[in-house]
């Protein structure tokens, strides 16, 4: 059994690839996210994919169940050093995208590596029931006084 480590990225200016079908959920719902990370998105369809679609990418994200494709791209992946993410293949990419429960600025990401997918779900949707407009509004205010506190309370520059 694989174990990933969680980490987040910072994807501004980031070329960054989307393999779907045009009407594919998924990858709509991965570019969305891409670009709402301030990644530079180009989206492919899996039958116009060329190698050097990808080759520059700092990221691939690929969402159709194809071995032979996931395949490809792991070895274009290891030629050229880009991290890939095969939706649902854990086997062929470095990258398990965790789920995401949104709540005003905080973000909890939940992993499974990839490996029970429906799980993950499960619990961003429990959560995200948690997490509704009260407690998005709790946090933004509790970051309001942060900020007021430490305007009012400024850290001398030599113990900064």
């Amino acid at each position: 059994m694989r174990v990933f480590y969680p980490v987040s990225l910072n994807l501004v200016g980031r070329r960054c690839v989307v393999i779907g079908e045009a009407d594919d959920r998924e990858a709509i719902e991965k570019e969305a996210a891409l670009r709402e990370a301030g990644a530079d998105v180009v989206r492919m369809s899996p039958d116009r994919l060329r190698d050097e679609d990808v080759v520059a990418a700092f990221f691939v994200i690929s969402t159709p169940q194809d071995a032979l494709l996931s395949a490809r791209l792991r070895a274009l992946a290891d030629a050229h050093r880009f991290l890939l993410c095969c939706i649902d293949q854990p086997a062929f990419g470095f990258v398990a995208i965790a789920a995401i429960v949104k709540a005003g600025p905080v973000r909890v990401a939940i992993s499974t590596a990839g490996l029970a997918p429906r799980v993950g779900k499960l619990l961003k949707e429990a959560l995200q029931r948690a997490m509704d407009g009260r407690f998005a509004r709790f946090v933004e205010r509790i970051a309001s006084r942060r900020e007021a506190t430490m305007a009012a309370h400024p850290v001398p520059e030599n113990l900064s």
